[in-house]
């Protein structure tokens, strides 16, 4: 048995990723009791033995056989540790927008289906064939024009675009239920529709890399790729059986299959809001860039990445740009002797930092030529001793 001092005493201290560290002290029957409560409820609390209960070598989810087999094929291996705090809220909204969507795309494949002529005697086989090669065409033309021209915006702004791939992805399955309704542009409408699906898989596809790697807290990046294919296969399983059962109930109504379509993209756009909104990216993008410095323009202390992240905007080309001038030389800052000792007065960090209203557009200029290596900021001294990583991406 641990004496009262060994209870008292700290024994070791852990920490995994960017969470806070934990310690671990010595409990009065001699086994390790660790401080801090655990964030993530039953999906990682170990189940409690009872005096004289052997709970077996196979860990604490030994004693939850059917919970230890789901969270080994839908979670990474070491969750809640392996993975950023903020996975779980965004995986749940992740699920419950893929299955609305999952049940809208029957919808809309349904209404593309019957356009074609589908069931319809009448209907030309290689009228239907050229349509559809015509949709597919466009569709590919469309991908290699969005990655050549926001290919490297992706990365910086994977909420915002991620964002943008869902609602466009409504729109384009909007156009493909309204699509039979006017025959005569029924190839220009579907076409425009799969274009659209184009530009939302390179924009889902790659934003879905960037989140990947933020969640990714071991080196596990294929474990969390892979795990979330799993969920999103899931989850669009139970979408098809659902569609299944729903189908033949709208198929005859399409006031009925319309009104089901609009809840379900207002619970899609909803869903993905929340998802996007749960995630808190410890890089800082432009925007992010521009809160965290005119918060400190203003009070002297760094912003939470926590904070930025909710203050962040979540809509593209809604968000003031920002001119950044990184590494410049110091008579870009100042012009004449008097506006140097204006900036230098009682100032110590071996950085001059000049925020400039007087243009119209907003200019922010970093003076050291050490740090700016492609616009990319490899070591930022004034984020030194803050919760930000060093790496900035700036676009």
């Amino acid at each position: 048995m641990a004496d009262s001092a060994s209870l008292r005493m700290q024994l070791c201290t852990e920490q995994f990723g960017s969470r806070a560290p934990r310690g671990c002290r010595a409990a009065a029957d001699g086994s390790l009791q660790w401080d801090g409560a655990r964030r993530w409820g039953w999906l990682s609390r170990a189940p409690t033995a009872k005096p004289g209960q052997d709970t077996g070598s196979g860990g604490p989810w030994a004693a939850l056989p059917a919970l230890s087999g789901l969270r080994a094929v839908l979670l990474p291996q070491g969750f809640p540790d392996s993975v950023s705090p903020d996975y779980l809220p965004y995986q749940l909204w992740d699920s419950v927008q893929a299955f609305a969507s999952s049940l809208s795309g029957s919808l809309a494949t349904q209404a593309v289906l019957q356009g074609l002529g589908v069931g319809d005697a009448k209907a030309s086989v290689s009228a239907a064939t050229s349509t559809w090669l015509l949709k597919d065409s466009t569709g590919m033309l469309g991908r290699i024009i969005f990655a050549w021209w926001k290919g490297s915006k992706l990365d910086c702004n994977a909420k915002q675009w991620r964002l943008f791939a869902d609602v466009l992805n409504d729109i384009a399955m909007f156009l493909e239920i309204m699509a039979p309704m006017y025959p005569v542009f029924f190839t220009m409408t579907v076409s425009i529709s799969n274009l659209a699906k184009c530009i939302v898989g390179v924009a889902g596809g790659a934003t879905r890399a960037a989140l990947t790697m933020h969640q990714a807290r071991r080196n596990n990046m294929a474990d969390v790729s892979a795990k979330d294919s799993s969920q999103e296969t899931v989850v669009n399983l139970a979408g098809l059986l659902v569609s299944l059962l729903m189908l033949p109930l709208v198929s005859d109504c399409p006031s009925l299959s319309f009104g089901c379509f609009i809840l379900l993209t207002a619970l899609h756009i909803y869903a993905n809001y929340r998802a996007v909104r749960a995630l808190v990216l410890e890089t800082l993008n432009e925007s992010r860039l521009q809160l965290v410095l005119k918060h400190f323009l203003q009070r002297g202390e760094v912003l939470e990445p926590a904070s930025a992240n909710q203050m962040e905007p979540l809509w593209t080309g809604f968000w003031p740009s920002l001119s950044l001038s990184l590494g410049v030389p110091l008579h870009h800052l100042v012009s004449s002797v008097s506006e140097l000792k204006q900036l230098i007065e009682g100032h110590r960090e071996p950085y001059l930092l000049r925020w400039n209203q007087s243009h119209r557009k907003q200019v922010l200029t970093i003076s050291d030529g050490l740090w700016c290596v492609k616009g990319e900021i490899t070591s930022w001294r004034l984020l030194w001793n803050c919760p930000w990583k060093l790496s900035i991406s700036v676009c």
